[in-house]
């Protein structure tokens, strides 16, 4: 009895390419797609195992879908006097409504259940004139990527730069304006330090309580002063400390 015919939708339809140099491993992808209402099992197989490597070389593919299966070929030594008899298999059959075990399910199938597609394989060397042009286009993509991360390691810097010079602009302005406060206060908290030593010259040893707090409130208006000046002398050493950050 005839076998029937392949429901799997293959691309390539009848031959793998690989293309060399072949000193490394070339691979090829062969795309299965199911275009049915079933589940479909499939193998992969071929004619020189120890060649290919398969991933996946088997399994089931769902209703409607589709599976990229990566064919491996691994190094060898070229001739192109000799031509390739290697061939690939893939057969499949539709999946029972109630299976449970795939590998069951390939042992027990009849021949006239399994499907399946062949497709030879063939080398290619790139021509001379290709290797030029791809060495030449790898040179020209890696100039321009070179000069895209030159420019964009440029720009961002002088950006940063311009950005500094303003904030430390900025910060100057304050420093200077906050040491014409503090050179005020300073002068300010003298006067009134004179002036409060003349009006205690003047105070008598027993003096009035109306003295007593008089001269207390102007002690507690003198640690005012000393502390806003402190203050001002701290945010003064901080803003130092952040520019000498910045011109660093």
């Amino acid at each position: 009895m005839a076998r029937p015919e392949q429901v799997l939708l293959l691309e390539p339809q009848h031959e793998l390419k690989f293309r060399g140099p072949f000193t490394d491993v070339v691979t090829a992808t062969l795309k299965l797609t199911n275009p049915t209402d079933r589940n479909v099992c499939f193998k992969v197989k071929t004619t020189a195992p120890r060649r290919y490597c398969v991933r996946p070389n088997s399994g089931i593919i769902d209703a409607g879908t589709s599976i990229n299966v990566s064919v491996m070929l691994q190094p060898f030594d070229y001739d192109p006097n000799e031509k390739s008899k290697h061939k690939f298999m893939v057969q499949s059959m539709l999946a029972p409504y109630d299976m449970t075990d795939m590998e069951g399910v390939w042992k027990e199938a009849k021949p006239e259940e399994l499907m399946d597609s062949k497709l030879r394989c063939t080398f290619e060397m790139p021509l001379e004139n290709d290797k030029t042009h791809e060495s030449e286009s790898n040179k020209i993509v890696s100039s321009s990527a070179s000069s895209v991360k030159t420019e964009h390691s440029v720009l961002p810097k002088s950006a940063s730069a311009s950005l500094d010079d303003g904030e430390v602009k900025k910060i100057m302005e304050e420093c200077k304006r906050l040491q014409m406060e503090v050179q005020r206060l300073r002068e300010e908290n003298k006067q009134i330090r004179e002036d409060d030593g003349l009006r205690k010259r003047k105070v008598t040893s027993g003096a009035s309580p109306h003295s007593s707090s008089a001269m207390a409130t102007s002690a507690m208006r003198d640690e005012g002063l000393s502390t806003r000046v402190l203050a001002f002398c701290v945010l003064f050493f901080v803003i130092g400390v952040i520019i000498g950050k910045l011109v660093l």
